[in-house]
């Protein structure tokens, strides 16, 4: 299986190194360019599955390329810049970047927000994902509701998140830190088990139990897969 592509669009070397190392890290093979107009001919000639875009660039500046680059590709896009400005963020993402950081951040911090924009399915897939179905219950990530034979059930956020999660894979195993990094986010701090609560009262609402799993199943020691009965 071929592995995913990033572009990195900075001219700034030592962020170049931060986000190629990142990037590795992450299992994606690393393109660079140093301006826009170079950016936007490896976009569109290389088809990069993630773009890392430097507001400030020296020629075209990153608005415009972020504008560019969404006529003719799906790509994950990530605006970066080293002002705090509201205006900025609102105008990047209304030419279509996906998320949007401020220098200075952490590698970790970019690395969460790439795993959280992957899980977000593009195209075709994107439409199949607007409504996953499983016998009576559907669940509608685009506008987190879950309806058990018509009828919405009332999760709570971190119930959403978990169970959201969970049916994205079936059948995959997810493991407690997992499931704190994707739905709590980095910035948890506490016991893991909190997530067995949280699966405790979430099982109520689907009208199962831990030892009568209709959805949910427990793997002891490990965590929690979604196995619908078929």
């Amino acid at each position: 299986m071929p592995r995913p592509r990033a572009l990195v669009i900075e001219d700034s070397p030592e962020f170049v190194l931060l986000c190629q190392h990142l990037l590795e890290k992450e299992g994606f093979d690393v393109m660079v360019a140093s301006d826009g107009e170079r950016a936007v001919e490896l976009a569109q000639r290389e088809k990069p599955d993630l773009a890392i875009l430097d507001l400030g660039l020296p020629d075209v500046d990153g608005i415009e390329v972020c504008r560019r680059i969404r006529q003719f590709t799906d790509a994950y896009i990530v605006m970066v810049t080293g002002r705090a400005d509201e205006v900025d963020k609102v105008v990047g993402l209304s030419v279509g970047a996906d998320d949007y950081v401020t220098k200075p951040f952490s590698p970790r911090e970019l690395a969460a927000r790439i795993q959280a924009m992957r899980r977000r399915p593009r195209g075709a897939a994107a439409e199949a994902a607007a409504g996953r179905e499983y016998g009576p219950l559907r669940i509608d990530p685009v506008v987190r509701e879950v309806t058990m034979d018509g009828r919405i059930l009332d999760l709570t956020k971190i119930e959403f998140g978990i169970l959201d999660l969970l049916s994205s894979s079936p059948r995959r195993t997810f493991t407690r830190n997992q499931l704190l990094e994707d739905v709590w986010g980095d910035n948890w701090y506490g016991d893991d088990h909190i997530i067995d609560v949280h699966v405790g009262n979430l099982r109520k609402k689907l009208g199962e139990s831990a030892s009568a799993p209709r959805y949910i199943r427990t793997l002891r020691g490990v965590g929690y897969r979604f196995e619908p009965a078929p």
